[in-house]
């Protein structure tokens, strides 16, 4: 399979511009943790919505990725990628903001937050497939588990801090009025990633149909000896972490009653966790190879669930429910930087946008499918047995992640 465009490899990498993509990254980051409080707070407390509801809330920020994934990672590829950085980050922030103006108004109901929440997910879709694209034009594709360990790094910072502060802000200010601070980091976050100075090539050789072009990014995708069961693993893991969320949310602040607070401190272990993860994920890499490291991390989740799931029958729930989630999130940390690195290493720079977005798209959209899929069960069967059926999910990934090729990879490869 050849590339539409030049690979980027001897390109000349601007300085100062990672500092600044990277720094966006990260207060962006600082925001969306503290949304990961507020948004559960505000449909589960403020809203009373019900557990099909809550799943559907859930559901629709990723949803557009089944609708338009395919085709923003082509147009992506046609595209000037900063540019769509820049435009994705002020539509998510008119998106988000829009909810505490509703909400002082008195008109915000479940079914407008849905609506709002798509149109957030249709942005985000073309956003990460450009923010995924692009770093590669960044840094020098040997540094690519380095620099996205180091953007995890301050994820899992924000996974850390963001919580607690969101529990703050949601009690001091409301659960509405603390998404404002996300609205106003996808500000931050476009001025920034628009002060960046790179050069992107003219775009050639687009005279082909956009059919086409999608096609050869699927094939790209899953036609690879290693791509493709990697893929596939990382879909079924974004269906059970679809349920488990859905289901984390209502055993948390319902079954188990733990305030905004709590709530946001138990986040806060995870980001814990995470940051320790990305941390050693390059040395883990180093140590035990790029696939291996995946297939590791992978097959940690369903013990982490496991724990997590068994907090309901057990007097030291609390505890287990913390230790659950620091498992995950230490495994998330070594996973992820491994991860995309390997991605972005072994496609050529004119798949990239497509790439990235075709398995991306797939993702959000098992996520929305595992969250519908969480908030039904909980209905029908409760949360705990729903979080059961999550663990043999999450098992079954990591086994198509462990019995193929990936786990004797390397990028090279």
């Amino acid at each position: 399979m050849s590339a539409p465009t030049p690979d980027r490899a001897g390109e000349p990498v601007p300085r100062g511009s990672f500092a600044r993509y990277w720094t966006a990254a990260t207060i962006s980051s600082f925001g969306t943790a503290v949304t990961a409080v507020a948004m559960p707070v505000l449909v589960v407390q403020l809203l009373e919505a019900s557990a099909l509801e809550v799943g559907i809330v859930n559901a629709a920020q990723f949803l557009p990725y089944a609708v338009l994934g395919l085709i923003a990672g082509a147009y992506t590829d046609r595209w000037r990628r900063k540019p769509i950085l820049v435009w994705a980050s002020i539509g998510r922030a008119v998106s988000l903001g829009a909810v505490p103006v509703l909400w002082v108004t008195g008109a915000l109901e479940v079914w407008m937050l849905v609506l709002l929440l798509l149109a957030f997910g249709a942005f985000s879709v073309f956003g990460f497939a450009a923010t995924q694209s692009f770093l590669p034009r960044l840094v020098p594709r040997s540094r690519l588990v380095v620099a996205n360990a180091r953007l995890d790094q301050t994820d899992a910072a924000a996974q850390t801090l963001g919580p607690a502060l969101g529990g703050g802000l949601v009690g001091l200010l409301g659960a509405p009025l603390a998404l404002a601070v996300d609205a106003i980091s996808y500000l931050v976050d476009a001025l920034l990633n628009a002060s960046i100075r790179v050069t992107e090539p003219r775009i050639t050789g687009r005279d082909r149909s956009l059919g086409a072009e999608i096609r050869e990014g699927l094939r790209w995708a899953y036609r690879h000896r290693t791509l493709g069961p990697l893929a596939l693993s990382t879909h079924v893991w974004f269906v059970a972490n679809g349920v488990a969320l859905t289901a984390l949310s209502l055993l948390a602040l319902r079954s188990l009653g733990l305030t905004a607070f709590s709530f946001g401190v138990l986040l806060a272990v995870s980001g814990t966790a995470g940051l320790v993860g990305t941390t050693f994920a390059a040395r883990v890499s180093a140590w035990l190879g790029t696939g291996r490291a995946i297939v590791l991390a992978r097959a940690t989740y369903p013990l982490a669930w496991l724990l997590i799931a068994a907090s309901a029958w057990s007097a030291a729930g609390p505890l287990l429910l913390y230790i659950g989630m620091a498992i995950h999130g230490l495994a998330g940390g070594v996973e992820n930087a491994n991860e995309m690195g390997y991605r972005q290493s072994v496609t050529p720079d004119g798949l990239l946008g497509r790439v990235n977005a075709n398995i991306r798209s797939a993702n959000r959209t098992g996520a929305a499918l595992g969250a519908l899929l969480g908030g039904a069960a909980v209905g029908l069967i409760g949360d705990t047995p729903t979080l059961v059926g999550a663990v043999v999910l999450f098992a079954a990934a990591a086994l198509i992640a462990g019995l193929s090729p990936l786990r004797r990879s390397e990028p090279s490869d």
